[in-house]
């Protein structure tokens, strides 16, 4: 039996867009979707939580509504779209945590907002990044997790403190550690050493020897304590698509031969990696075998996001 054929196929829980097509769009058609689908799984993808980024409140219900009217109509796209993740408007806004996100639309916690965002999603919104130091953080976490929705600390720079009340609320993830941070740091006391110091929460990676240069990662996941390390792509419209020109929500984005997606003011937008090339890089930069790495992107991703282990 190969690696391939031992385990499901891939699960990754943050993907933003595929093969050129921006999830973000608004002019976003069911052939578009069908597109990225059908690059996702040439790219051994079995299933992804579809990610939308912070934006106001009316143009996220827009685009659930759009995007779940799609799924819901396609059994293929259903196959494949196994729910989402949403990623905002509840992160820090200040420079550096809050990445490629636009911070004028960020704001505090509301579970009256997320409802509404939640109903337009036809319930299947299934995993929250946000930053807990907002006020009310506690309530909502707490809400979401009663509500049945995972919860992931992500575009922060939450204190100790801040962490443990997320922690006590609910609290499961940390959403691309390492990234989502300003270039310059405190030399020991900053919100990544922070997060990976937190046994009780499964840190989350984007192995692309971009995001996280490879000795960096592997320190990184030498620090979590067995099953508490993920990985992710982070995929935006470049993914399993060539070198050139792409969108992700509001901002036009370069891509090169590298791979590298250069946003407008040189900073990372997401990613162009696909998922096979996540376990080849995982396995590689972390010296685990081809079976492990795609364990770690599959039977494992999957349990974490409560499917059955083969991904039915």
């Amino acid at each position: 039996m190969t690696a391939s054929s031992a385990f499901p196929n891939l699960f990754d829980f943050q993907v933003n867009g595929y093969a050129g097509v921006d999830f973000q769009s608004d002019d976003l058609t069911p052939d578009d979707l069908g597109r990225a689908v059908e690059g996702l799984r040439r790219d051994g993808a079995g299933g992804i939580l579809l990610t939308l980024i912070t934006d106001e409140e009316a143009a996220l219900v827009s685009r659930f509504r759009r995007v779940e009217s799609f799924r819901q109509a396609d059994a293929r796209l259903a196959a494949m779209i196994r729910g989402y993740h949403l990623e905002g408007p509840w992160l820090n806004p200040e420079p550096g945590y809050c990445g490629a996100h636009p911070p004028a639309a960020m704001c505090a916690p509301s579970l009256d907002s997320f409802d509404r965002l939640q109903e337009a999603a036809g319930g299947a919104i299934r995993l929250v990044t946000l930053a807990p130091e907002w006020p009310g953080s506690a309530a909502m976490i707490a809400g979401l997790r009663g509500r049945g929705v995972q919860v992931s600390l992500g575009h922060t720079n939450a204190s100790h403190e801040q962490i443990d009340v997320a922690i006590g609320a609910g609290a499961k993830f940390c959403t691309h550690l390492g990234n989502g941070v300003p270039g310059v740091l405190p030399r020991h006391d900053n919100v990544v050493q922070r997060l990976l110091a937190r046994d009780e929460l499964t840190a989350c990676f984007i192995p692309d020897g971009i995001h996280l240069p490879p000795f960096v990662l592997k320190n990184f996941v030498r620090a979590k304590p067995a099953g508490r390390v993920l990985f992710t792509t982070d995929a935006m419209s470049a993914a399993g698509g060539p070198p050139g020109t792409y969108r992700i929500a509001r901002m036009e984005v370069a891509v090169g031969a590298d791979g590298v997606v250069r946003g407008p003011h040189g900073g990372f937008a997401g990613s162009s990696l696909t998922p096979q090339q996540g376990v080849d890089r995982v396995a590689t930069f972390l010296g685990l075998s081809l079976a492990e790495s795609r364990k770690r992107w599959s039977t494992d991703a999957w349990t974490a996001f409560g499917f059955a282990p083969d991904g039915s």
